[in-house]
This record gives structure tokens, sequence and C-alpha cells, in this order.
């Protein structure tokens, strides 16, 4: 019985990977909300009766397209960042919270998805981007800060002030097409944030 419980969670999981990744295809072409619900299916190669069986309307479906890039990039993401613990940090003159080893993933990702990220911001109900950034704050700049003897009860402003202005300069950058380079965004950050020098102790 477990056996053919999970081939049929399987078969669900594989049907969900088609439709999401037909979408992001899609979405290369078209806006969210001129696709439509057949040519999804025509894309994924699946019927509007197993859409229905999954999803009560496209923002279910952009909902879970989102979730699963973002599961996406933070297992890739975060498996290439794993020697950041806060026992590994380099030592306290290097410690920089703005790093391309970690900004240059990101802004990559969000070039490659640059529409989905769009469709979800425009669809605010569903919009959960910046569980983008959650695991990589736990464990690279939460560390970071704590090296820098930045007070806990600080932590969560300086934060607050660091992650809006860069998602600030982020989402303009992809508004506009990604055009610039990641060194570009880079250097801008640097200049507006952090008055173009590396945030240190």
């Amino acid at each position: 019985m477990s056996g053919c419980m999970n081939k049929h969670k399987s078969k669900y999981l594989n049907t969900a990977r088609l439709m999401n990744k037909a979408l992001i295809l899609l979405l290369n072409d078209k806006d969210f909300p001129y696709i439509t619900v057949k040519e999804l299916c025509r894309k994924a190669g699946v019927n509007r009766s197993t859409f229905y069986l999954h999803y009560e309307t496209m923002n279910d479906l952009l909902n879970e397209t989102l979730s699963y890039t973002t599961q996406q990039f933070n297992s890739n993401f975060l498996g290439l960042q794993e020697d950041k613990t806060e026992k590994n940090i380099s030592p306290i003159d290097d410690v920089l919270l703005i790093d391309p080893k970690y900004l240059f993933p990101y802004l990559d990702f969000l070039r490659e998805h640059k529409k989905l990220y769009l469709a979800s911001i425009t669809h605010k109900e569903i919009f959960k981007t910046s569980e983008i950034t959650e695991k990589a704050l736990n464990q690279i700049i939460f560390p970071i800060l704590s090296k820098l003897n930045i007070p806990t009860e600080e932590q969560k402003y300086l934060l607050a002030f660091y992650m809006n202005g860069t998602k600030s300069v982020i989402f303009e950058w992809v508004k506009n097409g990604c055009i610039e380079s990641n060194q570009y965004i880079y250097d801008l950050l640097m200049t507006y944030i952090f008055n173009g020098k590396p945030f240190k102790i």
C-alpha cells in the first residue's frame, strides 16, 4: 500500500514540475495575466482536468512555481556557502556584508527568472520572493553580524536597512530587464548603501 502511495505522489509531483517548467517557458514570451490554462496545458503536455486536480487558479500555479524555483536556488546557493558558518568566517578585516560571492549567484538567479519574479511582485497576494534570501540571511549574514560584534538588539534594524535598500535597487534592475552587469549592481549597492565602502567594523 505504501509503495502505491509513493508512486502516486511521485507521479503527482512530476506532473506539477512539468507545469512549473511550462509556466516559466511561457513567461519568456508573454506576461502572466495573458497566459491561459489551455496553452499552459499544451506546453506541459497535460490535459485541463489534470491542471484542476492540482490547482484552482493560475495564481496557485504561480505560487507553486515560485516556491519550486526558490527551493532550487536555496539548495544550489546554500550548498556553495556551507563553509560560511560562524566558526569558519574569514578574519574580521575581510568580513563584508555585501559580498560578490553570494550577491552574484542571487543576481544570476533573478536574471534567469526575471519574468517569474516580476509576476510575483504584480500579484502581491502570493509574493514570496523574500524566501530566496531568508536562509542566506540565517546562514551567512547573521553570523557575520555576530563576528562584527553588532549587538543582537541592533541586528534587526541594520538588516532592515540593508535588505530594503538592496531589494529596492535589485527590483529596479529586474524591472528594467537586468541590462547592467552584476558588477555594476554591486558597485551601486556599495555606493548607495555603504557610501562606497565595504561594511566593516
